[in-house]
């Protein structure tokens, strides 16, 4: 932000770790920013934590309208673990927004969740459509590799040492990798995998004897 000057609005769709991660900091630059979600629950969260520097907003088809029109940059960040990302802004959205607006699709990688967004590279990160600036990289870490690639293996390697031991005693030191487990035993155990391909879902816990 610059005194005299109003605010930058930033849209971001999606509350996870990536969209409000990406608020924090448009927001750190002094940008008006609104956080959209489904889940009323993960904005209340956002609004204990951060104490009013977002705003935060039901998603709906109404409300993404309304605010995308208005928006300078929009990010969308939407996830579906193990499914597609649902298009959530749509080709008449894009047309709505200010010529030399931005557009980020941080969901290009799990098929995206802009219907005009198609996945581009670092060397081409950028195209413009509707007068609109589309940005989607896939793998947007690997723009500094070195920092991401140390940043990822500190995070990873003590679930890498766990289960070089086993799946079952890697699972019972570290609950969290169960939600993670796509297919055990022959068997899909996740289950919005398992409904996207038409076979039965097996509870992971049930295979690993997690009771």
């Amino acid at each position: 932000g610059v005194p005299g000057v109003a605010p930058a609005r930033v849209v971001v769709i999606g509350g996870g770790s990536a969209g409000t991660n990406a608020a924090l900091v448009a927001s750190g630059m002094g940008a008006d920013v609104t956080i959209l979600d489904i889940n009323v629950a993960r904005l209340r969260q956002i609004d204990d934590v951060h104490r009013g520097r977002m705003k935060t907003i039901r998603s709906s088809i109404a409300a993404i309208d309304d605010f995308v029109s208005r928006a300078d940059l929009v990010i969308g960040a939407v996830l579906v673990p193990g499914a597609r990302a649902p298009v959530v802004v749509t080709e008449d959205n894009i047309r709505a927004m200010k010529p030399g607006s931005v557009i980020v699709d941080i969901s290009i990688d799990q098929g995206g969740c802009i219907e005009t967004a198609r996945e581009t590279s670092h060397t081409e990160p950028t195209y413009v459509l509707h007068d609109v600036v589309h940005y989607a990289v896939g793998n947007i870490p690997g723009a500094v590799p070195n920092t991401a690639t140390y940043a990822l293996t500190n995070v990873t390697m003590p679930y890498a040492v766990a289960l070089a031991d086993g799946l079952e005693g890697a699972t019972a030191r570290f609950p969290e990798l169960i939600p993670g487990i796509n297919v055990a035993n022959y068997k899909i155990t996740n289950e919005t995998v398992a409904v996207s391909l038409g076979v039965d879902f097996v509870d992971p816990g049930e295979l690993l004897s997690l009771g």
